[in-house]
């Protein structure tokens, strides 16, 4: 007998199709517009499964829910306790090899210039050629520090290190042993930590804890040449110190790929921030895309995959953020 599951329409842009691919139990994939109420409260009566990166009190009511399953890591827009009380809440990852390779392409770009001399040749300019200068920079024996070393921060290093680098860390975890790292700190030495990275990596959850972990003081504290890297969330750095700590050269610059202001599904168009950072030469803007890549989406569906395959045996899926309140049978 099949399952159902739903999910909602802003959010099935194909990525999910995959999944049928990867099931080894029967569901019923339903596409529902959210901002339907009716539609949406009806199919949520009846649904054992959802995917979605919220959940908050104005949800409908889903009495036989058994999984809320988010498709991607950060559970900042779910609020806990608004879930039925019934359901698991998990989240996937599989995201940490694009986006080191995305860390590590911001790291080369930045300093080797390698767009800047395609466009300046393209004008017959022989900018930073040996010729005339001036001297790009190298990625050996710079120092990345990255702030927060779960799976996003390991992949990095080990990535790094093999570009000669020198990787030192801060984290909760402070047991956590990996070759690739010269040093790990614990969080309370994150000064120590911003005063030696010439790149700081950002890879932090987003909570109260770690809102504007990263402020004017911070900014303060750091080499005047160093590099912020943001993959994580925006709110993570406090969004009028980074744009002044760049724009008056306080500190080298920022790659950024996660935002403030983010589009809604039917509109593409719109300012990341209330920052003029696009007149920054100092910054590299990404619209969210780091992780981005096809092998994600493969990846993170056939886990989603596993999941349901595990509620619909009864049994304990993977990456549980939260246990069923009230467990059913």
């Amino acid at each position: 007998m099949a399952r159902k599951l739903v999910v909602k329409e802003n959010d099935n842009d194909g990525r999910f199709d995959f999944i049928k691919n990867h099931l080894k139990t029967s569901w019923d994939i339903i596409s529902v517009d959210s901002n339907n109420r009716d539609n949406f409260s009806q199919e949520l009566l009846s649904a054992e499964a959802v995917i979605s990166m919220s959940w908050n009190s104005d949800f409908p009511d889903a009495p036989n829910l058994k999984l809320l399953q988010l498709q991607g890591a950060g559970a900042d827009n779910v609020e806990m306790l608004s879930v039925p009380d019934g359901a698991f809440v998990c989240n996937v990852y599989e995201h940490e090899v694009s986006m080191a390779e995305y860390i590590m392409a911001g790291m080369l770009q930045w300093t080797t210039n390698i767009f800047k001399h395609d466009h300046a040749l393209r004008k017959n300019d022989w900018y930073g050629s040996y010729l005339f200068g001036p001297p790009h920079d190298e990625l050996h024996g710079k120092t990345l520090g990255i702030l927060g070393f779960g799976r996003i921060g390991k992949e990095t290093a080990h990535r790094a290190k093999s570009f000669g680098m020198k990787i030192i860390a801060c984290s909760r975890n402070t047991e956590k042993k990996d070759k690739s790292l010269d040093a790990l700190m614990p969080m309370a030495k994150k000064n120590e930590l911003l005063k030696k990275s010439d790149f700081l990596l950002i890879s932090l959850p987003l909570n109260k804890s770690t809102e504007n972990i990263i402020d004017k003081n911070e900014f303060n504290i750091m080499k005047s040449s160093s590099v912020i890297i943001n993959v994580s969330r925006g709110r993570l750095i406090n969004e009028k110190a980074m744009f002044e700590a760049c724009s008056k050269k306080e500190i080298g610059g920022a790659i950024i790929d996660t935002w403030y202001n983010y589009p809604t599904s039917k509109q593409q168009i719109i300012s990341p921030s209330k920052f003029k950072f696009y007149q920054l030469d100092n910054v590299i803007m990404t619209p969210h895309s780091s992780a981005w890549t096809l092998d994600l989406i493969q990846r993170r569906c056939k886990e989603i995959a596993r999941n349901l395959d595990s509620i619909y045996r009864g049994e304990k899926p993977f990456n549980i953020l939260r246990e069923p309140l009230n467990p059913r049978g």
